[in-house]
């Protein structure tokens, strides 16, 4: 069985010391909790202030991007090893702002991957179309040319230690999300592909979280759905009451059921 996760992406929000009372707040309710691996991915500068308020608890750190060399003449980029000394666990590789506003291409996705897997940090790699490519019937052609174009450097056995994330561009930041039968539709495909490329079994196992103005108010509802595990959250990752409620709107029973052990930092 798939385990749940709520991954946060902050993006170009709060300096490191509001970084750091955002995730000592969000440690504080929700990092004894188990049952939900939860992630919190601020911007670079504020990393260690995190990680040093959330170290002890069960919330992970990640960050929003890293370069695929390990150090070099490479100004203004951020390698795997400073992540991993960071205390970064996960990494958000491909989100549509990084492919739209800094030329993120399906290979550069697919370098990143491979170089965070060998690494041991674990890469969120996000996919997803425009309206106009939704609205021109092109989801399945868009989402099949991403999947096999990032996923292109990674193989049989290390695709199961991968997460992917469908962002439908349009519900980014807007308001929009797509209905939960919609989301459930586009993870089923990303599934399919994955198991036409690599294995079923590691299809099955692969996590699919959704991303695009996800709210305390529709998560229950996207997490319903079979193929959906979660979800990689903007805005509301932002606000420590609406973070919060979108974590604990993921457990299975919140009367203080046994949780599972969470995995290590």
């Amino acid at each position: 069985m798939r385990k749940m996760m709520i991954a946060g992406n902050w993006k170009m929000n709060k300096s490191p010391v509001e970084a750091a009372g955002l995730a000592e707040k969000i440690a504080g309710k929700v990092g004894d909790i188990r049952h939900v691996d939860i992630v919190i991915c601020p911007s670079f500068p504020a990393l260690t202030a995190v990680y040093e308020k959330i170290e002890k608890s069960y919330v992970r750190l990640g960050a929003q991007n890293l370069f695929w060399e390990r150090e070099g003449a490479y100004t203004g980029e951020v390698s795997t090893l400073m992540l991993r000394e960071s205390g970064c666990r996960y990494v958000i590789i491909g989100h549509s702002e990084r492919r739209s506003h800094f030329g993120e291409t399906d290979e550069t996705v697919s370098r990143k991957a491979a170089a965070a897997l060998e690494w041991n940090l674990i890469p969120i790699i996000c996919v997803g179309e425009k309206l106009e490519e939704r609205e021109r019937g092109e989801v399945e052609s868009v989402i099949t040319k991403q999947i096999k174009g990032s996923l292109a450097h990674l193989n049989d056995e290390n695709i199961a230690k991968i997460v992917l994330a469908y962002e439908p561009v349009w519900a980014i930041g807007t308001g929009k999300t797509a209905t939960p039968a919609q989301a459930n539709e586009v993870h089923g495909l990303i599934r399919a592909l994955v198991g036409d490329i690599f294995s079923k079994e590691a299809a099955s196992e692969l996590r699919i979280l959704y991303g695009g103005s996800v709210k305390p108010d529709n998560i229950r509802a996207l997490i319903a759905e079979e193929h959906l595990d979660g979800a990689l959250v903007g805005g509301a990752s932002l606000d420590e009451h609406s973070f919060v409620e979108i974590v604990t709107g993921c457990l299975p029973d919140t009367s203080g059921a046994e949780a599972e052990t969470g995995d290590s930092q």
